[in-house]
């Protein structure tokens, strides 16, 4: 592996942060995440125009970029030092690499340009709070967690001229917003049980959106309710390919997510570093007691070791040889984020711990992402599983 970044690397993370500094400061990312969309609107058009970003990742002949997912986690990891609110993750990381995995030529053809140029942003739909299962990151993707044949959920039924589907999904990531939404859904009763994805243009007839009210206003979230809504299969009528597919995708989007969180950590730990400089208690900065140096050189250790994981990650996605570390990348990327946000609120003292000081959006934001793509230790625990760490060995008697 080589560790240094080429100069187009270098490149989209300069760009990035200087785009964020004028445009997405505290008040702007707070401002933002409060409109209806939950985004700065002309802000995601700067960003999918002039810088290509929901098709960073995405080949040249379907309107990408060409990049790999490395280069989608760089720029993920200055939109996380911001906490911008945006439809990048939902569109770039979890639906298109589902359109490019699973879909026919003809629906790559329609879809994934649009998406590239920021024309239509998608999202996806799984019931329930089963996101890190369905990505096979918090458990074995078995199916069940889309209704398994019973009440609730996401159900399929084959009609007369196309799919139809009912139920609900209660955590779509920009659900509110996103123009086409791939939703998970459980087909075949008991006979044939099986999980499926399915695309649905969210004007639907059937399709009713509700925005709910999150933990973290930056990362918006919505109940989409299916009331017998028309639906096109995205790939084969193959629960086991599926799978697959979604596993993958759920790998590569762990280190999107795992460099976001870095990039979120390594700013509340600036912050931090900055006020200790600052702020003065028995006649000198709080920032000169050991203790205090201690404890941010805890923060700065997990932030750099996060940091590592996540970029590991990331090239070990782009090889896809079957090494899967996406998860615990993200588990130690959250863990450092937890930590560096919360000695953040200690460290900035009272000030630190009224509810509109900034260090309480990246607090709000490692909950939030652990609620949703967690919790740590189910992360760390499947990891092991997969890697078979803790196999029982059968002793001859």
């Amino acid at each position: 592996m080589d560790a240094a970044f080429t100069a187009e690397q270098d490149e989209i993370r300069r760009t990035l942060r200087e785009l964020m500094a004028k445009r997405a400061g505290p008040d702007e990312v707070k401002a933002a995440a409060r409109t209806p969309a939950g985004h700065d609107d002309e802000l995601w058009r700067t960003l999918a125009t002039q810088l290509g970003l929901p098709g960073l990742a995405l080949d040249e002949e379907h309107g990408g970029v060409g990049c790999t997912t490395t280069e989608l986690a760089l720029a993920c990891e200055e939109t996380g030092r911001v906490l911008l609110p945006s439809p990048l993750l939902s569109t770039a990381a979890l639906a298109l690499p589902l359109i490019r995995r699973l879909g026919s030529e003809e629906q790559r053809r329609e879809l994934l340009p649009r998406i590239a140029e920021g024309a239509l942003t998608a999202a996806l739909a799984v019931p329930g709070a089963a996101l890190a299962t369905a990505l096979g990151l918090a458990g074995a993707n078995q199916g069940d967690w889309a209704g398994g044949g019973r009440a609730g959920g996401v159900q399929a039924r084959c009609g007369e001229d196309s799919w139809r589907l009912y139920g609900q999904a209660e955590q779509v990531l920009d659900g509110h917003t996103a123009d086409l939404l791939l939703v998970a859904a459980h087909t075949g009763g008991f006979a044939r049980s099986r999980t499926l994805l399915f695309l649905v243009r969210a004007q639907s007839e059937g399709v009713v959106r509700v925005r709910q009210t999150t933990l973290d206003e930056t990362r918006p979230q919505a109940r989409i309710e299916l009331r017998d809504t028309a639906a096109e299969l995205l790939g084969p009528d193959d629960a086991a390919v599926v799978a697959e597919a979604l596993a993958a995708t759920g790998n590569a989007a762990a280190a999107v997510l795992a460099a976001e969180a870095v990039g979120a950590a390594d700013r509340a730990l600036e912050r931090t570093v900055e006020y200790a400089k600052q702020r003065e208690q028995f006649g000198r900065a709080i920032g000169s007691f050991q203790a205090v140096k201690h404890r941010l050189a805890d923060v700065y250790v997990a932030v750099q070791a996060a940091r590592s994981a996540a970029y590991y990650a990331a090239w070990a996605a782009v090889r896809d040889d079957g090494e899967r570390v996406g998860g615990l990348a993200l588990a130690q990327a959250l863990d450092a984020l937890r930590t560096a946000s919360g000695e953040a609120i200690q460290l900035h003292g009272g000030i630190g711990f009224t509810w509109e000081h900034e260090a309480h959006l990246y607090f709000k934001r490692a909950a939030s992402d652990e609620l949703l793509f967690g919790p740590v230790h189910r992360l760390r625990a499947h990891a092991a599983d997969h890697a078979g760490l803790f196999v029982a060995e059968e002793v001859a008697v």
